[in-house]
């Protein structure tokens, strides 16, 4: 079994699921090369003028990426408990474009753009239909458990290469 990967065998195992498929979390799906989280603005992501506040559009595009992961195959939980390592964030740029307000129904939209041994690139949007109200690009290094960066799991970088965009496969950088 390659480290950190889930077979679709414990993947789907009984004992590890909600047994009623509705009243699993939202986990996004995969379309045109990029996951698709939907989520939606409530009281405690705004303000006191109901606008969400700058730092909950970091907290929407974590959860993102963790299920972006998750529906890759990517069990980060089980690299951090044997070892193996976990991600951090090396570097982010984020741009705020429009205001998301309380009640709105918004997508995060998660594309791989670069793979590298010990780190990957993912843009991310936070739309509300067609209007971009943030993007930003990530830098996620993977580092071992005393801090330093590794080289990830070759499973793990075969899972970045297949989530890349159409349009960014083969920008995979040694």
């Amino acid at each position: 079994m390659r480290p950190g990967l889930r077979t679709p065998r414990e993947a789907l195992d009984p004992a590890n699921m909600v047994k009623d498929v509705l009243d699993r979390p939202a986990t996004g799906r995969f379309a045109d090369g990029e996951h698709r989280f939907p989520l939606r603005v409530y009281f405690e992501d705004t303000d006191l003028s109901g606008v969400v506040y700058h730092a909950n559009y970091l907290r929407f595009m974590e959860r993102a990426r963790s299920d972006m992961l998750r529906g890759a195959g990517i069990d980060q939980r089980a690299a951090h408990e044997d070892g193996t390592g976990t991600y951090a964030i090396a570097n982010l740029a984020i741009r705020y474009r429009a205001p998301a307000r309380l009640d709105d129904d918004l997508l995060v939209v998660s594309t791989v753009m670069d793979t590298k041994p010990a780190s990957c690139v993912i843009h991310q949007r936070v739309m509300r239909g067609e209007v971009c109200l943030a993007d930003a690009e990530i830098v996620a290094a993977f580092l071992s458990p005393e801090g330093r960066p590794r080289r990830q799991p070759s499973a793990w970088l075969d899972a970045f290469r297949r989530l890349q965009s159409p349009a960014q496969r083969g920008r995979t950088t040694a």
